[in-house]
């Protein structure tokens, strides 16, 4: 490895995954982060330099991870989705993208000066809304779910409609370039083996899968080989087809229901993180200074035209007649950020437009970077303020599902709901919830390991998770299950009954929450403390370190001022409580309550 290539790795994976990480600190999009760490390697200091430093591969390169990001979001895209949000998301992925279209391409035309054939480009390109920007905004926002599928299909599907779009406007622009292949041909059997491609080889990968054809360690290699390969065979009858063939592979697994492909895709998605990153920091880097030198208060005007005309007016049209709100539409029509398709189009097909000497081929780089730049950062920043003026977000508190509705755990969740803090109870009887829609808890009565208990879930606002179930291993299997989503830190779990903790058979740290309580409480000693009338409340303290609580009290939570919650355990190191902090606390009763009992 060259000194040259060895540094671009480095800026590429370690800058672009610190970036990741401060942004997920600090609360920013890690987009914008990502965004900057690409102009100051790139274009300021020329150190990263992706075009001497991989060589005439890059493009290729650029294509193959598009392809896999392009892959994963098609696997979220399950068309269970599409009974709630309804009519709203077919009108986003199909009559929206024409008319944004043709307005992107006369804003391009009147604004700037383009010729028709650029200002055709740009319109193509940037009908697209890119997953690789809206999938991190929407975990940050926490819209509901009804508003998340929309700009969610709409970024997924659109994303390589709006790269097919690009090549058949390239295409018809430098037709001379072209092998004699007519373009309706081109154009037909580039989708056509898309299609059955993309289908195919989700039914394969379904075949192998349910006969036991496939060893667990290949089925995450294999199903990336066959996204690849999706994508390289279906370019070869049409440019960009193979974005398409990728998108439809992902999205014909997601609707299969092929068993295990769930613990595959969270593989996949931390590939994808990776992937994301290195893409925005290389093309943000591969922007020349000339490019910046081109930025005119037309195309100033153009992105303003954009964001404030052209996407709007585009959503407003096509959502007449829908049942969207007007909140949903407000939301919709701002939220548009362009992400890695726009960019890399843009840098190829420009480069191609330049090469014919059309008119104004030289603008259309520079507009979609200053459109890109501009929806990343005003998008970014706005994006769950507007969601939460809206009213369209599951809430700003963190939220506590509480699993288990038994008499302790219902006055658990009465005394933490009076303390300001989300609870949720959730139960499979309907029975159990009773005594909590008498104090008017909100509930859920879902098996929370079922498909239907996730959307549910998906739909409520969740950060932590307490296991409190008589069923030690149920309770493990709920938090295995949601750790992933949660965090392994913000999943809890009543103790063995046992008492043995790491000795107990499946209980092990790795296959379990955190137990709650020093020393753990075990749902038996829960029940008998309860019924001996000890009782949950919520102590303040005034000072760090202080005590909570009369003497026997145990400590099993910590509300911080900023709505955080940590529950205390034996095993790891929650922190000690602060001046500040409200602790609930598990007591026995005075001894005159308990003589008065």
């Amino acid at each position: 490895m060259t000194d040259a290539v060895a540094i671009a790795v480095l800026c590429i994976a370690v800058a672009g995954m610190a970036a990741q990480w401060l942004a997920w600190k600090i609360r920013l999009p890690a987009i914008v982060l990502l965004f900057v760490v690409g102009l100051v390697f790139g274009p300021a200091l020329h150190v990263l330099q992706p075009a001497r430093d991989f060589g005439p591969a890059l493009p290729a390169l650029v294509g193959l991870a598009v392809a896999i990001v392009v892959f994963e979001g098609g696997l979220g895209l399950d068309f269970r989705e599409l009974r709630t949000a309804g009519e709203g998301v077919l009108r986003l992925t199909t009559f929206a993208l024409p008319v944004s279209f043709a307005l992107a391409t006369l804003a391009a035309r009147l604004l700037t000066g383009m010729g028709w054939g650029s200002a055709a480009l740009y319109g193509a390109i940037t009908v697209v809304t890119g997953p690789t920007v809206i999938l991190p905004m929407l975990r940050q926002t926490r819209l509901n779910r009804r508003s998340a599928s929309f700009l969610k299909w709409e970024a997924i599907v659109n994303d390589p409609i709006g790269a097919i779009l690009s090549a058949i406007v390239l295409s018809v622009l430098v037709a001379e370039g072209r092998a004699g292949r007519s373009l309706p041909v081109e154009l037909v059997s580039g989708l056509a083996v898309a299609i059955v491609l993309g289908i195919g080889a989700a039914l394969l990968v379904r075949l192998l899968f349910i006969r036991d054809q496939m060893p667990e360690v290949l089925k995450t290699p294999v199903l990336l080989a066959l996204a690849l390969g999706v994508y390289a065979v279906s370019n070869v009858f049409m440019d960009e087809a193979g974005l398409a063939a990728a998108t439809i592979f992902g999205m014909s697994l997601a609707n299969l229901r092929i068993p295990g492909l769930a613990e595959l895709a969270r593989f996949k998605e931390a590939l994808v993180v990776l992937l994301v990153s290195a893409l925005f920091v290389v093309l943000t880097a591969s922007l020349q200074r000339s490019v910046f030198s081109h930025v005119s208060w037309p195309l100033l005007l153009l992105t303003l035209a954009m964001l404030f005309v052209v996407r709007p007016l585009s959503i407003f049209l096509a959502t007449l007649g829908t049942g969207l709100t007007w909140q949903e539409r407000v939301m919709s029509g701002w939220i548009a950020p362009r992400g890695i398709v726009a960019a890399a189009v843009a840098g190829i097909a420009s480069t191609q437009l330049m090469g014919a000497h059309v008119q104004g081929a030289e603008l259309v780089m520079p507009a979609v970077f200053a459109l890109i730049a501009a929806t990343m950062v005003l998008h970014g920043f706005t994006a769950a303020p507007l969601a939460r003026r809206l009213g369209l977000t599951l809430g700003d508190a963190p939220g506590l599902a509480i699993l288990g509705a038994s008499p302790w755990s219902t006055d658990m969740a009465t005394t933490l709901s009076q303390a300001g803090v989300s609870v949720l109870l959730i139960d499979t009887f309907p029975g159990a919830l009773d005594g909590a829609r008498k104090r008017n808890l909100p509930v859920l009565q879902v098996e929370i390991l079922s498909e239907h208990g996730a959307e549910e879930l998906a739909n409520q606002r969740v950060d932590y998770l307490f296991a409190a179930t008589q069923n030690d291993v149920y309770n493990s299997m709920v938090c295995i299950r949601l750790a992933p989503e949660l965090g392994r830190r913000r999943v809890f779990q009543l103790a063995p009954g046992d008492g043995e903790i790491d000795n107990w058979i499946g209980l092990s740290r790795e296959w379990r929450g955190e137990a709650v309580g020093d020393p753990p409480l075990d749902f038996v000693t829960f029940r008998h403390h309860y019924r001996q009338g000890w009782r949950f409340s919520i102590t303040e303290l005034e000072e760090a370190e202080g005590k909570a609580g009369p003497e026997g009290a145990v400590t099993l939570a910590i509300i911080r001022p900023g709505g955080g919650l940590v529950f205390t355990s034996a095993e790891e190191n929650a922190g000690n409580p602060g001046a500040g902090d409200k602790v609930l606390i598990f007591a026995p009763p005075l001894a005159g309550e308990d003589e008065a009992r």
